[in-house]
């Protein structure tokens, strides 16, 4: 057997550049988020860790992608005023993003919503959430369906931030917001996340929860909004990452003619 990087062929050859990157005006680019996955995940580690197998694991994460992709593509109809019913599964937490949305008075750009971008000089792409004004400034909004807000998405949206600044007047921050739901305990603090299939209890070996003999109560939505107005550092942090991902598929890459 061999891998893409000893045997390339020009079927296997398309296919990696469908899944790598994106073709804009006749010029191939790796997409950023298959760039920053050359980085250390010490918070996926921990949940391949917890599987029962690496194939677990992959189903596990095959059906959260599916659900975050509902909220996603749910999320993205509300930014552009398109009227379409919530589905039922994911309900808790599209109406704690709309009555997120009101109180901090969010409005996107239509034209910027799910927006492909790309950075000639740095040669990379990507696909934006949405360039957004929230409270009256104008930023970067990138949607999550993760159980926190994990330093790692700020190399993303750096990257976006980069791409974008001189196409988007007055653009001046980056925002992550993460939605989600749970189930909270009536008894105690803790509460019931279930993602993927897998049921996990929060907070409860604290708060006095240890002993708790849980009454989980309905599922409740939760919306987290974080401000990363810096982008500078997180950049070239990115445009590290992207030097060893290179490193790292330099074969293919240049097989695909992206390096000489």
């Amino acid at each position: 057997m061999c891998g893409i990087i000893d045997c390339m062929t020009s079927e296997n050859s398309n296919n990696i550049k469908l899944t790598h990157g994106y073709e804009v005006d006749g010029t191939w680019y790796p997409r950023v988020t298959k760039i920053v996955e050359i980085k250390a995940k010490p918070a996926l580690y921990r949940f391949y860790g917890k599987m029962s197998s690496f194939a677990e694991g992959e189903r596990v994460k095959e059906i959260s992608a599916g659900e975050g992709t509902l909220v996603h593509e749910t999320i993205e109809h509300i930014l552009l005023g398109r009227k379409m019913p919530i589905p039922p599964s994911i309900e808790p937490s599209i109406r704690a993003f709309l009555d997120f949305l009101i109180t901090n008075n969010i409005k996107a750009e239509a034209e910027f919503v799910e927006r492909r971008l790309v950075n000639h000089k740095e040669r990379y792409a990507g696909t934006l959430d949405a360039v957004a004004s929230i409270n009256g400034r104008l930023g970067i909004l990138d949607i999550k369906t993760s159980q926190e807000i994990y330093r790692d998405y700020n190399l993303q949206t750096a990257a976006y931030f980069a791409a974008m600044k001189d196409v988007v007047p007055g653009l001046e921050t980056r925002w992550i917001l993460r939605v989600d739901q749970t189930r909270p305990c009536l008894k105690c603090k803790a509460f019931l996340r279930s993602k993927g299939g897998r049921h996990q209890i929060k907070n409860g070996w604290s708060n006095g929860a240890r002993e708790c003999n849980h009454e989980w109560g309905a599922l409740t939505g939760k919306v987290e909004l974080k401000e990363f107005p810096l982008w500078e550092d997180d950049f070239a942090a990115f445009l590290g990452a992207k030097k060893l991902w290179e490193w790292e598929n330099v074969n293919w890459l240049r097989d695909i003619g992206y390096l000489s």
